[in-house]
Parts: structure tokens; C-alpha cells; sequence
């Protein structure tokens, strides 16, 4: 009997299976269930890189905001003199910058205190 796709087929097999290191049980070690298995862990993977990037937003907008308030100021509030004051610093900085380097938190949150000052004498 002649085989068909033998090499190319073994190959195939051990890339698949060289993905799915690390998965237990059959999931590992059957071929049909590793294919099922590598197809959903795709496509939680795909989602999940957008997944982060939110995660990751509310995370700093957390750390932002309980750092606004140990200086008196909402984390609405702190956005808005942020923009008043054209001051061009992310969330992820300023996050990074209320936990490691808090007198320059503090020159930022009276520079939109200032801005926010200013605006309310304006109206």
C-alpha cells in the first residue's frame, strides 16, 4: 500500500502540535481536539489584544483619578483643565507619573488647578 501525504502530514501534525504545548489532557495530544482547541484560542487571542488595550485605559484612568483626588480635584474635572491648560500628557504617562513621581503629579494638578481657575473667573 502506497501512503499519501505521509512526510507532509507528520509535519503538519507537529506544528500543530508544537503550538498546543502546554494545553492539557487531549487537548495536547489528540489531533481533532488540538485543531478545535488552536481555532478557539485564535480567535480569543485576536480578541483579547483589543481586550488589553481597554483594560489598560480604565486601569490608568483609575490610578488617575484616586490621584486627582488625593489633590482635591475630579477626574472629570482634572481632563478638562488638562485640555485648558494645553498640557499634552496621555493617561498612560500621567498614571505612570501619579505613582513614581508624585511632586511632578502635583506641578501638573496645580497647572490645571490654575487653568481651572482662571476659566471659572473668565465666566
Amino acid at each position: 500500500m502506497r501512503t499519501r501525504k505521509g512526510a507532509a502530514r507528520n509535519q503538519a501534525k507537529k506544528r500543530l502540535f508544537k503550538r498546543a504545548k502546554g494545553f492539557r489532557g487531549g487537548r495536547g495530544s489528540l489531533t481533532r481536539s488540538v485543531k478545535e482547541t488552536l481555532l478557539r484560542s485564535g480567535a480569543y487571542a485576536f480578541r483579547d489584544r483589543r481586550v488589553r488595550k481597554r483594560e489598560f485605559r480604565k486601569l490608568w484612568i483609575i490610578r488617575i483619578n484616586a490621584a486627582a483626588k488625593s489633590h482635591g480635584l475630579r477626574y472629570s474635572e482634572f481632563i478638562f483643565g488638562l485640555k485648558k491648560a494645553n498640557i499634552g500628557l496621555d493617561r498612560k504617562s500621567l498614571s505612570e507619573m501619579a505613582i513614581h513621581d508624585a511632586a511632578g503629579f502635583k506641578d501638573v494638578c496645580d497647572a490645571v488647578k490654575a487653568a481651572l481657575g482662571s476659566q471659572s473667573q473668565a465666566a
